[in-house]
């Protein structure tokens, strides 16, 4: 249910609806830990389709941990199975149902302008998924405080992990001083990743 609703209002693309899977699937029905959850997002990353590769993903962990009477890999594999075909229907639907009106929708100026709206919050939840993988990559302990609606992430700075800081910064040098291609970059701070993981094993 969970994820054909989410399939039903992801407006925006998947950056825009993965911050609420990320929300939801930590924090209201814990089905995994927000490190775990950061690494799903980094495993979207590699790939095309991040959106379909998170949900699978978090599915896959959740239906593990709570398989009910079935065997925890069978319940894990269809889980992730249910969730590929609960989250592809509602888009087929929209593609095939709703194709031939969106060049009419395209001359209205009110629906422009709701569109419009949409994307400028659309903007902001892109910004709140990238706090969330900042914060839960480059420290270890992360709060969340707030009332009502609002909640802020805070960092316990004292719980900072030096090497992620390390690659980040390395990252940025490439990427805006030394105008690297993201894929280049991306291979040489996995290798980074690799040789820190490799000497804190020692």
């Amino acid at each position: 249910m969970f994820f054909s609703g989410t399939a039903l209002v992801t407006f925006g693309g998947a950056y825009a609806v993965l911050a609420y899977v990320a929300q939801q699937a930590v924090q209201t029905y814990g089905w995994l830990g927000p490190g775990e959850m950061v690494r799903g997002l980094a495993l979207a990353e590699t790939t095309p389709g991040p959106l379909i590769m998170v949900v699978q993903f978090v599915a896959f962990l959740g239906a593990y941990r709570d398989p009910g009477g079935l065997d925890p890999w069978a319940a894990a594999l269809l889980g992730a199975l249910l969730t590929t075909w609960v989250t592809f229907v509602p888009c087929f639907l929209f593609i095939f149902l709703g194709a031939p009106y969106i060049e009419r929708l395209r001359g209205n100026r009110s629906v422009s302008a709701a569109l419009t709206g949409i994307t400028t919050a659309v903007v902001g939840v892109i910004a709140n998924l990238g706090l969330y993988f900042v914060f839960h990559t480059l420290f270890k302990e992360v709060d969340e405080t707030g009332s009502g609606p609002l909640h802020l992430l805070v960092p316990d700075l004292a719980s900072i992990r030096p090497s992620a800081l390390a690659i980040t910064a390395a990252a940025l040098l490439m990427i805006f001083r030394l105008r690297w291609s993201v894929l280049r970059t991306l291979g040489v701070c996995a290798a980074l990743g690799l040789a820190s993981a490799a000497v804190q094993a020692l």
